[in-house]
C-alpha cells in the first residue's frame, strides 16, 4: 500500500478513518459513538458516509453477519503521505524545506524534537551519499 494513491478523504472521512485506525475493523454504531466524543453526529449521517467511503474504495466491508464490519483500507501513513504531499505542493509550491522553516518558526520545539529532527537529516544525508 506503500505508493498507492487513494482519494483524498474529507474532513468527515477522516475522522472515521482515524476511528477506524485506532479501534481496527468496526460497526458503524462504534464508529458513531466514537465520533460523537467530539460532536454530535446522526447515526444516518456516519452511515451515509461509510457507504460512500466503501464506495470510493477507501473502506471495505464484511457482510458475513447481520451487522456490517467496516474496516479503512489504506494505512494511516498512506493517507498522510498523500495529504502531505498535496499540501505541501499546493500551499508551499512543492518546497518541504519552506514547510518545514514554516511550522519551526511557528511552533517552539522540545529538545527532544530537536534530536529527532537532526537524526532525520543525519540519516537522509547518509542515503544520499
Amino acid at each position: 500500500m506503500a505508493g498507492k494513491k487513494y482519494a483524498e478523504p474529507t474532513g468527515s472521512e477522516l475522522e472515521i478513518l482515524q476511528v477506524l485506525w485506532d479501534n481496527g475493523p468496526s460497526t458503524v454504531r462504534l464508529v458513531n459513538e466514537e465520533m460523537n466524543r467530539k460532536r454530535e453526529v446522526g447515526y444516518t449521517t456516519t452511515l451515509k458516509l461509510m457507504q460512500i467511503m466503501h464506495a470510493k474504495g477507501l473502506l471495505k466491508r464484511n457482510t458475513d453477519s447481520r451487522t456490517h464490519i467496516y474496516e479503512a483500507v489504506p494505512d494511516r501513513e498512506s493517507i498522510q503521505r498523500n495529504l502531505l504531499d498535496n499540501f505541501v505542493d499546493n500551499v508551499f509550491s512543492g518546497s518541504a524545506m519552506q514547510m518545514v522553516m514554516q511550522a519551526l518558526g511557528n511552533h517552539r520545539p522540545s529538545v527532544e524534537e530537536l534530536g529527532r529532527i537532526k537524526s532525520l537529516i543525519e540519516e537522509m544525508e547518509k542515503k544520499q551519499q
